[in-house]
């Protein structure tokens, strides 16, 4: 028993777990702007249009029991504002995290290259080619680089 606390203490501990918390508290959060955001304004705008609000559609099947498909629409639309704004956050960290590894990758220093006699791959500093043994002067390496 003691084991499993110790491995529960760690497995809360660790930083992803406090991120997915912290980032399903900000989802639901989220999720009722989105839902305000469709019921308070969206469903009215497009009721001028259909003459009601698309919570009140509904159609009464038998007796008492009543289809709600008004409800059911508003929740369709939820979901696709939702996938949208998530889309596009996600979309927007991908080009971000692209344009810094582009980055990165134009900051790194040269290492190497091209021997002038016999085209292999060489380290920048050397002063002679471990390929083809030519001797590199020092006007080679400075052009070669």
């Amino acid at each position: 028993m003691k084991k499993f606390i110790m491995e529960f203490k760690e497995f809360i501990s660790r930083g992803n777990v406090m991120d997915m918390a912290v980032g399903i508290i900000i989802g639901g959060a989220f999720t009722s702007i989105v839902s305000s955001l469709v019921n308070d304004i969206i469903n009215p705008i497009l009721g001028i249009f259909g003459g009601m609000n698309f919570d009140q559609l509904h159609v009464k099947l038998f007796g008492e029991a009543t289809l709600y498909y008004g409800r059911f629409i508003t929740e369709v639309i939820n979901f696709l504002i939702m996938a949208l704004i998530i889309f596009i956050i996600i979309k927007t960290m991908n080009t971000a995290s692209a344009r810094l590894m582009r980055k990165a990758e134009t900051v790194e220093e040269v290492t190497t290259r091209t021997c002038p006699y016999c085209k292999s791959e060489i380290a920048v500093d050397a002063t002679r080619c471990p390929h083809c043994t030519s001797v590199l002067e020092e006007t080679e390496q400075i052009s070669g680089v």
